[in-house]
């Protein structure tokens, strides 16, 4: 079954992999809260490379174990939504950039999606 669902708003959060929030990566926290926060969906991207706001270039080398590298957390929901979830992401990120977007979803697709 697939489904238009219209105008939304595309939030889009910046980190780092090494970012953390109470002992455990960020990125995971912000997905737990998106979770409990009801949001629709989230994706989390690891990125080959960065520049950041501290003008130092992350890259992805296959010769180091560890290593910082970018991650982008993509969230499409309504704005009231993701206003409600940035309430509580907020107080969790310290050192990121957050930015929001109008997107129009034109077409969902899922087996269940629309049954009572």
């Amino acid at each position: 079954m697939q489904r238009y669902l219209g105008k939304r708003k595309e939030l889009k959060i910046y980190i780092s992999n090494e970012d953390t929030f109470e002992s455990k990566p960020l990125f995971e926290a912000l997905l737990a809260l998106a979770k409990e926060s009801g949001i629709s969906g989230a994706t989390v991207m690891k990125a080959v490379a960065g520049l950041g706001v501290h003008s130092e270039i992350h890259s992805f080398n296959i010769w180091v174990l560890r290593q910082k590298v970018p991650l982008v957390i993509t969230i499409i929901d309504t704005e009231e939504h993701i206003r409600a979830f940035l309430d509580e992401a907020g107080k969790m990120i310290d050192e990121g950039l957050v930015t929001m977007s109008d997107t129009e979803v034109l077409q969902y697709h899922h087996p269940k999606f629309g049954e009572a």
